[in-house]
This record gives C-alpha cells, sequence and structure tokens, in this order.
C-alpha cells in the first residue's frame, strides 16, 4: 500500500481485517467459555451441577440454583497508537502498516494475558465454592474432599524427563476424571479432550510425552501411555505468559462449562482523531484508539488441575 492511500479508513480497515485473520491464542477457546454482558457486572449462580436422576420417591426433589454466586465485573482497556503524519507521507515501505497489525495483534492476546494472569493466581484467588481456585480440599455437599492442587515427585523441578511428564500428566487426568459434584456424582465421566499448559522450560519433555510413541527412562524403553490410551485427545499449550518454573496444568476443554469465564461487554473497537482534527492541525499527528470492556473469572475448578513438581 503506496503513502498516499494511507487514510484513516484504510488504516482502520486493516487493523480489522489482520484481526479478524488472527485467533489469538489457540488455548483459549477450549479453556474458556465466552459470555455477552450488558452491564456493569454479572453474577453467576448457575456454577454448580445440575441435579442426577433418581428415583421418583415422595415426589419430585428440586434443586435451584446456588444461593451465592462468583461476581465479574467489566473492566475498559484500552491501547492507542500514535502515528506522526510525516511519518504517514514517507511511508513508502509499509511501516506504518506494519505497526497496524502489531497492534491488532496484540489486541487479539489480551484474552490469552487475562486468563494467564488468572491461571497464574489460581492458587491464591478464591472461586464459585469459597476455595482457591487450584486447592487441596474442595468439598461440597457429598463430594467430600477433592484436591485439583497435586505434586509429582521428580527428578528435577523445572527439568522433567518425558517419562516424568507422561506420568504426572496422565495423574492429572485422573484426578480431574475422579471428581465428583455436591451430590457425590462423577463430575467427569464423559471427559475425553485435554489441554496440556506448560511453560517454555517444559516444552520439549512434554512435546514428547505427548507425541512419542515410545518413552525411554531408567529401566529402558517402553510403550507411551498416553499415545496409546484410546478415545482421550491431548493438546500442548506452551504458554509464554507463565511465570511457573515448576508447575503445569491439566484443563479439561469438551465440557459445557469451561475452567474460565471470558465476558465481554463491549467488543474491539477503533476510534481515530485524524484528517481534519484539532490534533492534526495543532500536532501534525494522527491517534487510532483500541478500546474493550470485559474481563475474565473462574468456571469449574473441577475442569482443572495443577501439577507441582517436587
Amino acid at each position: 500500500m503506496s503513502a498516499a492511500s494511507l487514510s484513516s479508513r484504510a488504516i482502520i480497515g486493516e487493523f480489522y481485517n489482520t484481526l479478524e485473520q488472527n485467533t489469538g491464542a489457540m488455548w483459549v477457546p477450549g479453556t474458556s467459555m465466552l459470555v455477552q454482558s450488558n452491564q456493569e457486572s454479572e453474577t453467576y449462580k448457575w456454577l454448580g451441577m445440575a441435579p442426577a436422576m433418581r428415583e421418583w420417591v415422595g415426589g419430585r426433589l428440586a434443586k435451584g440454583f446456588r444461593d451465592n454466586g462468583i461476581t465479574i465485573t467489566n473492566k475498559t482497556f484500552e491501547a492507542t497508537l500514535e502515528v506522526l503524519l510525516d511519518e504517514l507521507r514517507r511511508d513508502k515501505t509499509g511501516q506504518v502498516m506494519v505497526r497496524v497489525r502489531e497492534l491488532a495483534e496484540r489486541t487479539n492476546a489480551h484474552w490469552a494475558k487475562l486468563l494467564s494472569t488468572l491461571i497464574i493466581a489460581g492458587e491464591a484467588a478464591v472461586c464459585y465454592d469459597g476455595q482457591y481456585f487450584f486447592d487441596t480440599d474442595h468439598a461440597e455437599g457429598d463430594s467430600g474432599s477433592q484436591s485439583n492442587d497435586i505434586s509429582y515427585n521428580s527428578t528435577s523441578t523445572t527439568v522433567p524427563t518425558a517419562s516424568e511428564m507422561e506420568s504426572a500428566i496422565l495423574e492429572n487426568v485422573q484426578a480431574i476424571l475422579g471428581f465428583k459434584d455436591d451430590q457425590g456424582e462423577p463430575m467427569n465421566e464423559e471427559a475425553k479432550s485435554f489441554l496440556v499448559m506448560v511453560p517454555v522450560s517444559f516444552m520439549a519433555a512434554t512435546a514428547a510425552a505427548l507425541k512419542n510413541p515410545v518413552i525411554t527412562d531408567a529401566v529402558g524403553s517402553r510403550t507411551n501411555t498416553i499415545t496409546s490410551l484410546g478415545g482421550f485427545a491431548f493438546e500442548l499449550a506452551v504458554n509464554p505468559r507463565l511465570t511457573w518454573t515448576t508447575k503445569f496444568a491439566v484443563f479439561r476443554t469438551d465440557g459445557q462449562t469451561k475452567p474460565f469465564i471470558r465476558q465481554e461487554e463491549e467488543g474491539v473497537t477503533v476510534s481515530a482523531i485524524a484528517e481534519g482534527s484539532e490534533l492534526e492541525f495543532r500536532e501534525n499527528k494522527h491517534h487510532y484508539g483500541v478500546k474493550a470492556i470485559r474481563n475474565v473469572g473462574y468456571g469449574y475448578w473441577q475442569h482443572a488441575c495443577l501439577t507441582t513438581l517436587t
């Protein structure tokens, strides 16, 4: 695109074009459900399982929503790009459009940024049951005490082997499959799809644990249990935003309710102070601003499990 055609309309159009082509981090939709909001905050009282079928004895036994719930308050977010008119006039190599496309990519990454912050805070932030999201003593009704914050004994807490990651991932899945609801019913008996989220330093070992058909450990070579496990699907998410050095998490991705909630009151919009503006007249520049009103919160802790290598 030539410098002469860099109008505000062209710049905004390029932003939206890039925004639509780039879906952001691929793990976002699988771990979170998008809820549209039309007010300052939303309270989720439906978190908690629907009633299980029972023998009809003494009439129906109705179960309503929770008395309490988790409230997510929307926040307004923005990013603003400043472009000098002289930069527009001289831009024959498309540098302005590169910045515009980068702004769109950063905007798409915003959900991943918010959710990553939520995940990292999971051991100290309360979810709908009044416990920390990742906790060792979740309990509701007839569920008994349950933990989605477990540990795994590894030879190195920061550099696990593929064999150790294979075993640790399976322990996460076993924990998730074993969770019960407040009626003592299995919570995840139909779970088949899981996402393994790791920091960058765990990438190689986790990729081998999920994909290599043969695992080599201190005992020798053997068949990889994960790759030979029929009926289950595993996806790897390497998250550079994680500050963990000894931890990783597994999430169930095929449930109706997800581990996290993405709440949006207003989607991404772009505004410009450009041609004919006072800013242009006085300061010889244009501003392009991105805005969204949204936030994130915790959904089902039962669809997540954190492991700390010890």
